[in-house]
């Protein structure tokens, strides 16, 4: 008995992170950006990766933070248009975690003009994917990928940011 439980869990356990639903990602990444583009930047930070929100100095400093930044870029002619959530990768156990990239486009507005930003979202699971978190993958946050995610799997290969291209 206890060595065909033992051969089930061996068998069984490395496909649990891989039995994620996309969809269900997706769709937490959906809610985030339509956050992003409505200026509710309390949904964006309730749904940004706890210790993220930690090392900003805590949700009220975090929410700050953005909030004064977006608008100080308001008032210099920056706007969001719009921000597509692609299809999430393959989901990568990393600890009691699971991780996985979400593309994302963003098209936004400058005094310059239109540009579109292709980047990704690390969406993370402490709860075998009944919720998802989110990290923003900027030149920063991927420099402190490791200092985050201590057991980060680093099969999961983070490609870096692309600069906004003009449209």
């Amino acid at each position: 008995m206890k060595l065909s439980l033992r051969i089930f869990l061996l068998l069984v356990l490395p496909f649990a992170a891989s039995a994620q639903n996309p969809d269900v990602v997706k769709k937490h990444a959906q809610i985030v950006a339509n956050a992003l583009l409505t200026g509710d930047y309390q949904t964006v930070v309730a749904n940004t990766y706890p210790k993220a929100v930690e090392l900003a100095g805590g949700k009220t400093k975090m929410l700050q933070m953005i909030s004064t930044g977006l608008s100080q870029m308001k008032q210099q002619g920056f706007a969001f248009e719009k921000v597509s959530i692609g299809t999430p990768g393959k989901f990568y156990k990393a600890g009691k975690e699971i991780h996985c990239l979400v593309p994302e486009t963003i098209i936004m507005k400058m005094k310059e003009g239109r540009f579109q930003g292709n980047s990704n979202l690390l969406a993370v699971s402490s709860d075998q994917g009944k919720s998802w978190t989110f990290l923003d993958l900027n030149n920063g946050s991927i420099n402190a990928v490791d200092q985050l995610f201590p057991n980060f799997n680093h099969s999961l290969v983070i490609p870096k940011p692309q600069k906004p291209v003009k449209l």
